[in-house]
């Protein structure tokens, strides 16, 4: 019970965190340059999940399951004086008192903006759809295709190396090129990917580690753009609030999408999990109406003219 309501404290405090960092980089950085900087917030995701999560088991058997507990406290007290330092304090958009009702209309314009309404269901679909297929990759791999738990880590740790070279690159190809292009050519691609992953069999696992480091190469992509162009459709006074509603709505579509796959797959009696094609055909319906619904919303966002006026209009 102890642990459970810690961590329930510590993800009510971490989401708030992860969408101001997000609300942060939107408002450092210009358009033209967020996808990069997108990218290298992105990146040191892909490094913590990479070697973070071994780390910490490798101090669990040496030490106590206690410790990566702990560490990660000591490097949250040690984090705060160079947040106060490094970060300026961006205040800009908060001159001037704001009465309570304004205060309240900056959340409920969120929901009476369509163009938000929109950009926030965009953002839980995409989620949705990248997050299908993954609870059940390591069952897949183990009980349907034989590959022992012991390589399967393998697949987390190509992926998040490959993520992590992806975010800096991509992320500067976004800048360069625009963000919708980079989005759709990274759905488009991963689709192939997705039915793949989904319906191997007897493929040999170095084959495997290839498909998974370019699927996640392709979700970085799509993570960096949709995060950017997200970003983009409010001004500077209503992002904070806005990346909040973000990262509830993003929590909500890994939710749902693990509801689905719940009732989807079945372990059958020779030991091996049916239907997870199935979650594969839906991600790709999802991913595919996604880059459909970006090219409504988001279309002409990055010519110079249309990013100049975005610009103006936030500033």
């Amino acid at each position: 019970a102890l642990l459970f309501t810690s961590r329930v404290i510590a993800g009510l405090f971490g989401g708030l965190i992860g969408a101001q960092v997000l609300s942060i980089v939107s408002d450092l950085f210009g358009y033209e340059r967020r996808a990069r900087a997108m990218g290298a917030v992105m990146s040191a995701f892909a490094l913590a999940s990479t070697f973070g999560v071994p780390f910490a088991l490798y101090l669990s058997n040496a030490i106590s399951w206690h410790a990566p507990f702990l560490l990660v406290g000591i490097l949250g007290v040690l984090v705060i004086p160079m947040i106060i330092y490094f970060i300026p304090p961006m205040t800009e958009h908060r001159k001037g008192k704001r009465t309570l009702h304004e205060k309240w209309q900056v959340l409920t314009t969120i929901l009476e903006h369509r163009r938000q309404r929109n950009a926030l269901f965009f953002s839980g679909m995409v989620m949705m759809g990248h997050f299908l297929i993954i609870p059940f990759i390591n069952p897949f791999m183990e009980l349907n295709n034989g590959f022992s738990r012991k390589a399967t880590p393998n697949i987390y740790l190509v992926g998040g190396i490959s993520s992590f070279i992806a975010s800096y690159v991509l992320g500067y190809v976004a800048d360069k090129t625009g963000k919708l292009p980079v989005f759709i050519w990274s759905v488009f691609l991963s689709l192939f990917l997705v039915y793949g992953i989904t319906n191997s069999t007897g493929i040999p696992f170095a084959v495997i580690l290839i498909m998974f480091s370019v699927w996640f190469i392709l979700s970085t992509g799509r993570g960096i753009t949709a995060q950017a162009m997200i970003s983009n459709v409010v001004p500077p006074e209503q992002r904070g609030g806005f990346m909040s509603f973000n990262s509830s709505i993003q929590q909500l579509g890994t939710t749902i999408a693990s509801l689905i796959a719940g009732f989807i797959v079945v372990k059958h009696p020779d030991g091996k999990i049916y239907h997870y094609d199935w979650l594969g055909y839906f991600s790709i319906g999802i991913l595919s109406g996604c880059a459909i619904l970006a090219n409504l919303l988001f279309k002409g966002t990055d010519k110079p003219t249309a990013v100049k006026k975005d610009l103006i209009a936030t500033e």
